[in-house]
């Protein structure tokens, strides 16, 4: 029979793995979270004695504790991330929200340092990642580590109900109802951020797409944007994962 507890935890690793594999994390930095249900805890990603970097991590990795980073699955040898509250007060506070990523995708990273605005200057070429423009990046202007729950609340209030929210100076915060949205809605603000920094390095300002394009661009749902999406990544993950190995 299948644990869903277990395959949850599986879905973190695999996240941070597939983020790795995108190149928005990198050594032992970034970390994925996803809420337990109907308990006030989360599975997250944490370092161990045999840390070996996110591209690297396994569901043993992956260890249980409340919304303030406690709990005996810790075991006394693994260490939460020092950001926890990024994803301890987004649980706190937006019940809808099923799993939180913390990344530093380079793009997105020179983005927010330039002053670079993120428009939605395509359309069918990435229609989630469109419409996030159409609709506003929240942008956190604080570069800081988010260590205490204090310095949670000012992202979390500039964040408001949004799934992503560009961290100037640091990186990004992404979430979603499941672990599979949260880490397609990472993938897809990094498709975002690339295409607005390659644009920039033309010298040339793109136009936005025209009210007439986006009224003809369908909303695909959840199906397509996560879940299929979702699945040809892991598949990417572990034909990249065998051939390596």
């Amino acid at each position: 029979m299948s644990d869903p507890l277990y395959e949850l935890r599986e879905k973190v690793a695999l996240s941070c793995r597939i983020l790795a594999m995108e190149g928005l994390v990198d050594e032992t930095l970034g970390h994925v979270s996803a809420r337990i249900p109907d308990t006030n805890e989360m599975f997250i990603r944490c370092r161990g004695e045999q840390e070996d970097g996110v591209r690297y991590t396994t569901v043993e990795a992956i260890r249980r504790v409340n919304f303030d980073g406690q709990g005996d699955d810790l075991q006394g040898k693994y260490q939460i991330p020092k950001e926890l509250p990024i994803h301890g007060e987004i649980m706190k506070s937006r019940p809808e929200v099923g799993c939180v990523i913390h990344a530093h995708p380079p793009a997105a990273l020179i983005c927010g340092i330039s002053d670079l605005p993120l428009r939605p200057i395509f359309g069918a070429f990435n229609i989630p990642a469109m419409r996030m423009a159409l609709e506003g990046i929240p942008i956190f202007p604080r570069s800081y580590l988010v260590t205490r729950s204090e310095l949670a609340t000012p992202l979390i209030e500039e964040m408001g109900e949004k799934n992503i929210c560009l961290m100037k100076g640091h990186g990004i915060t992404a979430t979603g109802a499941t672990v599979e949205e949260a880490t397609i809605n990472a993938l897809n603000f990094n498709t975002l951020a690339k295409v607005t920094l390659e644009v920039s390095k033309t010298g040339r300002e793109a136009s936005v797409i025209s009210d007439e394009d986006v009224a003809e661009l369908p909303d695909l749902g959840t199906k397509f944007n996560a879940k299929w999406v979702w699945r040809y990544y892991v598949r990417k993950l572990r034909e990249t994962e065998r051939i390596k190995g």
